[in-house]
């Protein structure tokens, strides 16, 4: 039997569906991490980067902010806000806070730079506000590039809650770190497939809500050449021979 036949043959036994280290505990809590995460980052995000899109000022200080916190190594950075705050929760909550933060403000200020200004300029010439122009024009207008970016923190943060099981914290890392020690590969490779499994799950849902959010008339978060349909001249309606004044 190779470890493939061995792994789902561990997923597929009853006694580890059940229980407080059942699977669908375990999924669970990973889903409940990730929720928490995704909520903090996103309200902390999501001003950060429309400010910046809309308005155009901190670009040159955020942007190579973010940057660099992409560069940070996660496990190192969860190993040392662990000392300093101990073990539980926070620790790996604020290091994966701070890794889904760089995709999220660059969603939105690059959903916001990608509306056309002729658009936007139009919006105030009728007398859209300020406000009014961000949240009734731009924001709908780059709401596909908004979601974009959560859905890439998404699946981040999905993948990076399993090595905070190092700690020791539940969700599905737990099944990766209880196999090492026993060198229990058939359960260490099912841990995986969950993770990816699950990983595939919600960037499929994110996909489809991407595409729900996505307005008549935007594709590729750039708006598309609407043109108005305009009755055809006739030969009933000569005036169409007319020629066009200067």
């Amino acid at each position: 039997m190779n470890s493939y036949s061995q792994a789902f043959a561990w997923l597929a036994e009853a006694a580890h569906w059940s229980g407080p280290a059942g699977i669908p505990q375990r999924v669970l809590e990973h889903l409940g991490y990730t929720g928490l995460t995704l909520v903090i980052a996103i309200a902390v995000a999501l001003p950060v980067g429309l400010f910046i899109g809309h308005t155009g000022r901190g670009r040159e200080i955020i942007v190579p902010f973010t940057g660099a916190l992409r560069a940070l190594p996660t496990l190192g950075l969860l190993i040392v806000l662990a000392l300093a705050v101990g073990s539980g929760i926070l620790a790996p909550l604020i290091a994966l806070v701070i890794l889904a933060l760089p995709p999220i403000i660059a969603g939105a200020y690059s959903g916001l730079e990608s509306v056309s200004r002729e658009v936007v300029d139009a919006a105030r010439s009728v007398g859209f506000t300020g406000s009014g122009v961000l949240w009734k024009v731009e924001v709908p207008l780059a709401l596909p590039l908004i979601v974009g970016g959560i859905r890439s923190a998404a699946l981040q943060v999905i993948a990076t809650w399993t090595v905070a099981a190092y700690l020791p914290l539940g969700g599905l890392g737990r099944f990766l770190y209880d196999a090492l020690p026993n060198q229990d590969y058939a359960q260490l490779l099912a841990g995986s497939i969950l993770v990816i499994v699950l990983a595939l799950l919600v960037d499929g849902l994110f996909a489809l809500i991407q595409r729900l959010v996505t307005p008549r008339g935007v594709s590729a978060g750039r708006t598309a050449d609407i043109r108005t349909k305009t009755q055809s001249p006739t030969r009933k309606d000569p005036s169409w021979l007319a020629p066009e004044k200067a």
